[in-house]
């Protein structure tokens, strides 16, 4: 066996998703059964299309935001007119770089930035099988994932996670190029393929001493971000900036919001800072993959935790008739229907 992938083996945040999901599926069953419904997630978030359950589109989604907390977005359904594409962009006064990703979202796949009007034109015809979401590039240096909750009733929220987003960087020493520096890199090795295409027009380019170079401004786990446990910066600032931001997004009480920011002080102060996307009951609490600062055991605890917490707001809202469960066959055919889908974005982002 290569190193390398000993290696991965080894350091769990690399693992396969139901290594965090299927031994906790007793628990999710014993849930069921106390709520008396397999469906008592779908009353978490009113507001979302299935709370949240990974279906849900998007852009809807979005329109929950206010609009200073969020980007300029636009919808592009599948197969729609180029010439559309740019005048719904025109209209909304986003400029290049902008970022493009389906309007249902997998862990990162087919998420891009595009710097022209040739290049995103070449990825909608690549891609115009699905629904899309362009959205305005943020510039904010920092990127962060923020998760709370508030259970019905109470006026106060809490803060459960948050992970600090390092993009993947190579540092310059004078003489190696890009390219030499991005085979050094022991985390870059891990993405090399999306490091290559997305950095092909500069591998020959010989980056300063101490000049770095971000290889990927795409935050997300898949496509080299290095999770960080932010836990420690969890405060009560933070929290009345998370429930002011939750009064203004009515329905939503579960959930990670991924934030792009200029730096944590004006975050604190709801200053120079964008929601660049809501996630609801799918979500994870993503500082469980900072192995420096966890174990695989506590990564499955605190997954249990956050299923509690579904449940407890879930039986409640349902009390309060302010949700509905939904039944089995429901479930299975939202099951079918992401599994299908899935199957779908990762073949297009195979070629």
């Amino acid at each position: 066996m290569k190193v390398k992938n000993l290696k991965t083996i080894l350091q769990w945040e690399y693992w396969p998703p139901y290594m965090f999901y299927v031994p906790l599926l007793p628990y999710a069953f014993y849930l069921a059964i106390k709520s008396r419904s397999f469906g008592f997630f779908s009353a978490v978030n009113p507001s979302i299309e299935g709370s949240g359950n990974g279906l849900e589109s998007k852009f809807k989604t979005l329109q929950l935001i206010p609009d200073k907390y969020k980007p300029q977005s636009i919808f592009v359904s599948k197969s729609q007119q180029f010439e559309k594409t740019l005048s719904d962009i025109k209209n909304k006064n986003i400029e290049f770089p902008l970022i493009i990703k389906p309007n249902i979202g997998f862990r990162g796949l087919l998420v891009k930035k595009i710097n022209s009007q040739e290049e995103l034109q070449n990825y909608l015809k690549k891609y115009n099988t699905i629904d899309l979401i362009i959205q305005e590039f943020i510039a904010y240096k920092n990127e962060c994932g923020i998760f709370y909750y508030k259970e019905p009733g109470n006026k106060k929220g809490i803060i459960t996670s948050i992970t600090l987003k390092k993009y993947l960087v190579v540092i310059g020493d004078g003489k190696s190029t890009l390219l030499e520096l991005i085979k050094k890199s022991e985390r870059a090795k891990n993405y090399l393929n999306i490091v290559l295409e997305l950095n092909k027009a500069n591998l020959e380019y010989i980056p300063k001493i101490n000049e770095e170079i971000i290889l990927n401004v795409i935050g997300n786990h898949s496509k080299g971000t290095q999770f960080i446990n932010g836990n420690h910066l969890i405060n009560s600032y933070l929290k009345n900036t998370l429930d002011t931001i939750n009064l203004d997004i009515n329905g939503w009480n579960y959930g990670r919001i991924d934030v792009k920011y200029n730096n944590f002080n004006e975050l604190l102060n709801r200053e120079n800072f964008k929601i660049i996307e809501i996630n609801g009951v799918i979500a994870e609490p993503t500082h469980i993959y900072d192995t420096s600062k966890g174990t695989y055991l506590k990564a499955l605890k605190s997954i249990k935790n956050h299923w509690e917490i579904i449940y407890k707001i879930g039986v409640k809202n349902k009390q309060l008739n302010k949700g509905e469960y939904t039944n089995l066959e429901y479930l299975i055919s939202v099951y079918l229907k992401y599994k299908n889908y899935i199957k779908t974005v990762k073949k297009l982002a195979a070629n």
